[in-house]
């Protein structure tokens, strides 16, 4: 009896992703902004999410599935150098996909798309890139800055990679438009 087994809980919540993607869509509507998505591994995930909120089409420009290297660089304008030296599993290439996002959604006489959503990964259950599936990263772009999250290692199947990676994608637009508001309410006061 002289071993302790050392017990580690994983965090659970009770928020979904329809609660996450809801937050999404009330705070761009409240701040009257507008969201672009550019995905890969995600294959259409978080368009999907986004749009199952009612009222989405106020705030939802639309979005691109670029699976393929190729559209990556030429639809959303993703440097070929970059891809070259890093692969697509990358930081930068996931800002760079946000950043085109908010490009080609912007349409006829309509304001820029507010911000952009890009998410790149390994869903498995192959190596890409020299990566190991769960290997995500997710960029967000607005007017001021483009960034990346990430390398974030998601455990599980295929699906469960790609289900994480919506969520946090979306999670994380949510914390960036909230720290905006604040930011906004602290010029106001």
């Amino acid at each position: 009896m002289g071993s302790t087994t050392e017990l580690h809980y994983i965090p659970r919540t009770t928020e979904t992703l329809l609660d996450v993607a809801s937050d999404v869509v009330q705070l761009l509507r409240a701040a009257g902004e507008t969201l672009g998505v550019a995905e890969s591994l995600t294959a259409g995930g978080v368009m999907a999410a986004i749009t199952s909120v009612p009222g989405a089409s106020a705030a939802f420009r639309g979005g691109v599935v670029s699976y393929a290297t190729p559209l990556k660089q030429e639809l959303l304008g993703v440097s070929a150098d970059l891809i070259a030296r890093e692969g697509v599993i990358h930081g930068d290439v996931a800002a760079q996909m946000a950043e085109g996002a908010r490009r080609v959604t912007t349409y006829g006489g309509a304001a820029t798309t507010t911000w952009g959503i890009g998410t790149t990964g390994v869903a498995g259950p192959d190596l890409q890139d020299g990566k190991p599936a769960g290997t995500v990263f997710i960029g967000i772009s607005s007017p001021e800055r483009s960034r990346a999250f990430g390398p974030f290692s998601f455990p599980g199947s295929r699906e469960r990679v790609r289900e994480a990676t919506v969520l946090e994608a979306l999670a994380r637009l949510r914390q960036e438009l909230v720290e905006r508001a604040q930011k906004e309410d602290r010029k106001t006061v």
